[in-house]
């Protein structure tokens, strides 16, 4: 199969840097322009999508997963500003886990905007805030503080995060929840996720930090994830799938369920 611009770019970087037994290979953006200049490929006008689409849409190239150790993945990470890296770690992507169970909720979407809503994250965040489903799924009392929050956090560089939430809970204990979501056919990363404690610790220190990842598993159901580091590593703490329904689509038998 013919190699898009893309994944001939970046496997060229990776393999001019790359020596056998690295777990960590540095890069930075002038790297882009210098090898798409060298293979005659025309830069997009936006050079960072080479990046994003390897982080979150598509696989990197054979080449270069195949010189992954077992049990390992390579993902590419923003070290500091127009700086990144590819790095091995454990997992890469965040997938809704099947066997779930599915909790229905009832729709509080407003007709108009269900009608004319997409199925990008845009739609997807619009409908977590009409349901109240970080509420529902943390169990915290919880408020939009921002959308699309773009920072620059220490070692790290520039950032974005879908939304931002702070919340309360019944005991006064204060939260910051990052929300990072995912609509069509991207994928949530497990590098967002670190970036998001990343985040927390330097914007928000005196907020207890608890990173959320939401994603449409069909139109009307979401998947949403909390995750913890530990041994700094993130982990998944929680997964819940809720399904938006309208009047009538709640059985006694399926609310008795819930009773447990």
């Amino acid at each position: 199969m013919k190699k898009n611009r893309y994944e001939s770019i970046i496997e060229g970087i990776f393999l001019d840097k790359y020596v056998d037994g690295n777990d960590i290979v540095e890069f930075n953006r002038t790297d882009i322009i210098s090898k798409s200049a060298e293979l005659d490929i025309n830069l997009p006008k936006n050079i960072g999508d080479v990046i994003y689409s390897f982080k979150y849409r598509a696989s990197l190239p054979v080449s270069i997963t195949q010189k992954a150790q077992n049990g390992k993945e390579w993902v590419i990470k923003n070290i500091g500003r127009s700086l990144y890296c590819f790095q091995q770690v454990n997992y890469s992507r965040i997938l809704p886990d099947m066997m779930l169970s599915t909790i229905k909720i009832p729709d509080s979407t407003p007709t108009i905007v269900a009608e004319h809503a997409f199925n990008d994250e845009q739609a997807l965040l619009t409908r977590v805030r009409y349901n109240r489903l970080i509420d529902i799924f943390t169990g915290a009392v919880c408020y939009s503080l921002q959308n699309h929050l773009r920072t620059t956090v220490p070692s790290v560089g520039q950032i974005e995060t879908d939304e931002i939430y702070v919340g309360v809970d019944r005991l006064g204990r204060q939260f910051i929840f990052p929300v990072q979501a995912k609509g069509g056919k991207d994928e949530l990363g497990i590098v967002q996720i670190e970036q998001d404690f990343l985040l927390c610790r330097h914007k928000y220190p005196n907020l207890i930090c608890r990173p959320i990842a939401t994603q449409f598993i069909s139109n009307d159901k979401i998947a949403i994830f909390e995750f913890v580091l530990e041994n700094n590593e993130v982990k998944k703490l929680q997964e819940k799938h809720y399904l938006l329904v309208g009047k009538g689509q709640i059985s006694v038998d399926e609310l008795s369920n819930y009773n447990f």
